[in-house]
């Protein structure tokens, strides 16, 4: 088996349809099995999943009774799989023509260096989302957990970590892909470890990527792979305080494990302020956030 595609499920039937219909539609270069993980889904994904994985032989299905978040349940699927290569796939997206996976597997085999591969994520309006990223520094996530992108829209640090200036159509070495599509070797998962289940959403992507390259290989953006991407419908059904709450643990676990405490330690102090101006963040009207957010080229 040359590829195990990982697909992890929280609530988007409609989505994970499409999503899976696609990769049976357009993964045409590659031999590869789909195993998804659905973490207690009550909006008929279940019933789904056990109907197709009846008619296909190539979908597995694993139905959690509980949430276990998006970490773990990729490990779960990754303990089942048989894939040389592995593709962790978000839900939300879907290959809409036949699509080059194949060949981003023999560039990797020829690029023993590559240790991941993004690629290049497209909007339902037809635009290239942002999906590459500086690693995490203290200064720019402060701004962004005190919610002062909203003062400071043109802010350098900001726009040097969410990279706005990048090239989406040339292939190029960078920090971080976007969690959305993350083509890896099994060996490396072997040697580093896949997701840190301390994370419960939010930086397992970015703590991987980062573990990665410093067992000393690439992160590469590959714009040769094109999906469309629907973009976070299972993290939207949180509240916003549930949001921040989960983001600022996750941020906090990320710089434990590539930090120093007398680095991050503003952003333990400023943890009250920062889930008060989650409640609040109702008052920033919904034109000025878009406007801001395109800006920055971020979701």
């Amino acid at each position: 088996m040359t590829l195990s595609i990982i697909v992890v499920n929280w609530n988007v039937k409609a989505l994970l349809q499409r999503c899976l219909e696609s990769i049976l539609n357009y993964v045409k270069d590659v031999d590869y099995e789909v195993i998804v993980i659905d973490n207690c889904s009550q909006d008929g994904s279940q019933e789904y999943l056990k109907e197709l994985s009846r008619k296909r032989n190539n979908i597995r299905a694993i139905l959690n009774e509980k949430n276990f978040g998006f970490s773990k349940a990729n490990n779960q699927a990754l303990k089942k799989t048989k894939g040389e290569f592995v593709l962790f796939l978000n839900p939300d997206t879907e290959f809409v023509k036949e699509n080059g996976v194949g060949k981003i597997i023999e560039l990797m085999k020829q690029n023993k260096k590559w240790g991941i591969v993004g690629c290049q994520l497209i909007g339902p309006d037809k635009e290239i989302q942002p999906s590459v990223r500086n690693f995490p520094a203290i200064f720019s996530q402060l701004i962004i957990i005190l919610k002062l992108q909203y003062l400071f829209p043109k802010s350098k640090v900001l726009k040097k970590y969410f990279q706005t200036d990048f090239n989406y159509q040339k292939r190029k070495e960078v920090d971080q892909v976007a969690g959305s599509f993350i083509l890896t070797r099994r060996k490396i998962l072997d040697q580093v470890g896949s997701f840190d289940e301390t994370f419960h959403l939010w930086f397992e992507d970015t703590d991987l990527c980062c573990r990665v390259k410093k067992a000393g290989y690439q992160i590469i953006y590959c714009p040769e792979v094109k999906i469309l991407h629907h973009g976070g419908k299972s993290f939207w059904q949180l509240m916003s305080i549930d949001r921040q709450r989960i983001y600022n643990k996750s941020l906090l676990t990320y710089f434990q494990k590539h930090s120093y405490i007398w680095r991050y330690l503003p952003l333990i102090l400023v943890q009250p302020i920062s889930l008060f101006l989650a409640l609040l963040s109702g008052v920033y009207p919904a034109e000025l956030k878009k406007k801001i957010k395109k800006k920055l080229n971020v979701d």
